[in-house]
């Protein structure tokens, strides 16, 4: 279906109602009236946000203050600071709400205050918004003064600067906004605003070095403090947990953030911060002073840095960000899952580290060859080892959580695509080196002294790097270019590296994920699509599948290795005569391997293969299938349905079919949202395997049903696989798209429920979405089954199913199977159970374990733990 919205009541579209600031018919001055109210709709809106910024410009303006800041003599009365707290001017925390130190920071913190102060106001009501905005600012301009203060005794010669300083900006107590504002969020916003509230006032207070950035930084730490206070009942404190989706992008922020920081950096002319000491993640030229004071003799130094100047006035000045280009690259990796991203950038820390440590030993074992004009030997070597020491601080802490962190980054790249990758990465690399080396040698006399073979070779290395790494770690190695064929060398043979391998890398990452054999997954989805299988087929398009196929083509079997044990996904699936012999194919495939087959979530059909093969098998749920064709919600047993249906039309919630890929980011944004509030009150890692998450949302071929409102906020959404039927074994539709064939029926997979949302809005969307599917000539809605759970109807229990029926009792409090089974009990369904098939009992803790590994993959230690908590309690 189309991604284009439609309705599952009876009426598709309603015209939009007219706002009773413009009736109809309304001319003149009337209409000029009404436009000139729905301009200051927001001062009524928001009116503490637009006071601030009004007199902000105001007073800005009056005191001429807008251009480059208050002037000092004003500064010295306004401005918070530890001199203004020494001196005694106790209201500086407050006055320095009303001025910026410049029209830059004017025009951000205005922007900061209408993007946080606005959105605050309408969920905290404007007079908590101030009484936080004004709160922040000065317990943050304390809290952040007080830590200078502390710095500056310390001996810390940066914090020993900013004790100097004055300054002035509404920023802090607009950051205290903002954190506090994040526990009225939801769980994936709540944790993104606070992650970007702390990492960007700390990478601009590490590398831009300002006094603005530790007071910005100190009046979120306020505003989380606040927060958590105020809003202790309902968010306890504990670890976040993030899905794993999250969990990816929460890492991405953080690595890209380590990137932005150097870069923002360069845009502050006085930038003084800890980590923006040695020119090096971020590397710019020569200034004028140093060529003129190097070149007060002619000579090998002089040489040099004038061709640094020659390549950072070239377009190969694009090296000096090489390396926060890769981690950005790296970060859009990271937030893919894409396990080479993460290789990548562990490696990248690793080397830098490295780096580190090696300039740092050389310091410390010939410190006269590290000179700072205006210190004794001494102290040039205790700043050295400070500044290398504190370059090595972020990408340490950056490895750590990447080490901590590893499980969420599983997602492989084709073999074609990593083939393509080193071909165009590695092959880049030789040119550049060969074009170094040959032509550089061709041209040897452009060089001073004249190039050898040997030189051009020891050379290589610095020319990958940017010229402000040779006095560290290239002192003397590679010849110095002087003329025209060798300065292009030296700017471009490292430039045309780097840009092809960063492009190169950023194109591997974007490409959408496949299957570690794309070729055999396209092959199985074709057979789906021509021949059908059971209820719970399209499970086996999921990631994460491996396919074996019998010798003619005609049935496949979908399946994932763990603890040396086969485990399928659903039954064999393709043309219906073939499906029983690929269950005895299958099994003597995973013989030859050395693998104990399992067939698992199969119906009966399979069930009675392995029967015949001697097989035990154990109940381990039950299918709920609803028949279409003669479903009509009368009578009594309909009545729960009835009444959501009843209730969503009296809210003005309707249903509206979409496609996830291509659905508005106002929607999709939405469900991730909701998704992210469900894991994270759960607290426990996402189950997968046979149930969806957003993931598998992410699907042309799943329909999407999502209950909206008036407002157009979502308040729940199920997600529907088709269910093909068999075309016949002459009708072979393999290479056709399966988006022409037309299901016989759908499974229900996803389901989402906004927590302050309509609370029938489940069974609303159930219910729209069977009538909608019968209306197509659909022959039955299955409601899929839930794991541990079965009907009363089913067959006594043996022993091995009375312990899973106390598995299923035992983990009931925490993921909610048989009150799922009993909810879906509402549509009146036909249960069919649901085995699983294997051919050794003395297999079953293997076969435990791999059940356990596939649907909790991403199980971390702790979130082992707190889950073994809550069965113990």
């Amino acid at each position: 279906m189309s991604s284009s919205e439609a309705s599952a009541g009876p009426a598709a579209e309603e015209p939009a109602p007219q706002s009773p600031l413009a009736p109809p018919g309304e001319r003149g001055p009337v209409r000029w009236l009404r436009a000139i109210a729905r301009a200051f709709e927001p001062v009524t809106r928001a009116p503490v946000t637009v006071f601030v910024v009004v007199a902000l410009w105001v007073v800005g303006a009056a005191t001429a203050s807008l251009g480059g800041g208050p002037p000092q003599s004003l500064l010295d009365q306004v401005g918070v600071g530890v001199p203004a707290l020494a001196d005694g001017r106790w209201w500086t925390p407050l006055t320095s709400l009303l001025w910026c130190s410049g029209i830059g920071n004017y025009i951000g913190s205005t922007l900061l205050l209408l993007l946080l102060g606005g959105a605050a106001e309408q969920r905290m009501g404007s007079v908590r918004t101030g009484v936080v905005l004004v709160l922040g600012q000065i317990l943050g301009s304390l809290l952040g003064v007080g830590v200078v203060k502390l710095g500056s005794v310390a001996g810390e010669d940066w914090l020993d600067e900013l004790a100097r300083n004055l300054t002035a900006t509404p920023s802090i107590g607009t950051c205290a906004v903002g954190a506090f504002l994040s526990f009225r969020l939801s769980a994936l916003w709540r944790r993104r605003l606070q992650l970007a509230l702390i990492l960007v006032p700390l990478m601009l207070a590490l590398y831009v070095g300002h006094l603005q950035g530790v007071l910005r930084l100190a009046g979120t730490v306020v505003g989380l403090a606040m927060g958590a206070l105020a809003h202790r009942d309902s968010h306890r404190l504990r670890m976040p947990h993030a899905s794993h989706s999250e969990g990816r992008v929460l890492v991405a922020l953080v690595v890209a953030a380590s990137a932005l920081g150097p870069i923002i950096a360069t845009l502050y002319k006085d930038s003084l911060g800890p980590f923006n000491v040695l020119d090096l993640y971020v590397s710019g030229g020569p200034s004028p002073q140093d060529i003129a004071d190097t070149c007060a003799q002619a000579g090998a130094a002089c040489d040099r840095i004038r061709a640094q100047d020659h390549f950072y006035n070239s377009p190969a000045m694009i090296m000096g960000i090489a390396i926060p280009a890769l981690l950005l690259v790296l970060a859009e990796g990271l937030r893919r899952g894409l396990r080479l991203a993460w290789r990548i950038t562990v490696v990248a820390q690793l080397v830098w580290l490295g780096l580190m440590a090696y300039l740092l030993s050389d310091i410390v074992s010939n410190p006269d060859q590290y000179v700072l004009d205006g210190s004794d030997s001494s102290d040039q070597k205790a700043a050295m080892v400070q500044a290398v020491v504190e370059q090595m601080m972020l990408p340490l802490l950056v490895l750590v959580l990447l080490l901590f962190t590893w499980r969420l980054f599983d997602l492989n790249l084709p073999r074609t695509t990593v083939t393509w990758l080193t071909g165009v990465v590695g092959g880049t690399l030789l040119l550049a080196c060969l074009a170094y080396v040959g032509i550089g040698y061709a041209v040897r006399g452009q060089f001073s002294p004249d190039a050898t073979f040997g030189k051009l070779v020891s050379g290589l290395p610095s020319q990958f790097l940017p010229p402000s790494y040779e006095p560290f770690f290239f002192q003397g190695e590679a010849p110095i270019p002087v003329g025209g064929t060798a300065l292009s060398l030296y700017e471009y043979c490292g430039m045309l590296f780097w840009v092809v391998g960063v492009v190169a890398l950023l194109v591997a990452f974007r490409r959408p994920s496949m299957h570690a054999d794309a070729d055999a997954a396209a092959r199985a989805r074709a057979l789906l699509a021509a021949h059908g299988g059971s209820t719970l087929s399209y499970l086996t398009t999921w990631p994460g599948n491996h396919y074996w196929f019998s010798d003619d083509g005609r049935a496949a079997v979908a399946y994932r290795v763990h603890s040396t044990v086969a485990l399928t996904t659903g039954d064999p699936f393709g043309a219906p005569s073939a499906r029983a012999d690929a269950v005895d194919g299958f099994a003597e495939y995973c013989d030859r391997k050395g693998w104990t087959p399992c067939f698992y979530s199969v119906t009966a059909e399979a069930k009675s293969r392995t029967d015949a093969l001697g097989w035990s098998s154990v109940q381990v749920a039950e299918d709920t299938v609803v028949p279409l064709p003669e479903l009509a919600f009368t009578g009594k047993k309909w009545q729960d349905v009835r009444t959501a249906l009843n209730k969503a039309k009296k809210e003005g919630i309707t249903a509206e079919w979409h496609v996830f890929p291509e659905a508005p980011l106002s929607l999709t944004d939405q469900i991730r949202s909701i998704s992210e509030e469900w894991v994270a009150d759960k607290g426990l890692p996402e189950m997968g395997f046979t149930l969806g998450g957003l993931d598998e949302l992410d699907d042309p071929h799943v329909r999407c049903l999502v209950a909206v409102d008036e407002d157009r906020t979502v308040h729940g959404i199920t997600s529907w696989m088709p269910v093909y039927g068999d075309s016949g074994d002459d009708a072979d539709k393999e290479g056709e798209d399966d988006k022409g064939v037309q299901p016989v029926g759908w499974t229900l997979d996803f389901m989402r429920r906004r927590s302050d949302g309509f609370r029938g809005s489940m069974e609303f969307l159930i219910a729209s979405a069977a009538l909608g599917f019968k209306e197509e000539g659909a022959q039955f809605l299955s409601l899929s089954g839930a794991p541990l759970a079965r009907s009363d109807t089913a067959e006594p229990p043996a022993a091995l199913q009375r312990l899973l029926d106390y598995a299923g009792r035992t983990m009931e409090p925490v993921y909610g199977f048989r009150s799922l089974l009993n909810f879906k009990a509402k549509f009146q369904p036909e249960y069919r159970p649901m085995y699983m098939c294997y051919p050794d009992p003395a297999a079953l803790p293997n076969i435990t374990r791999a059940i356990g590994k596939a649907y909790l993959p991403h199980m971390s230690p702790a979130q082992g733990v707190r889950l073994m908590r809550k069965l113990a309690s």
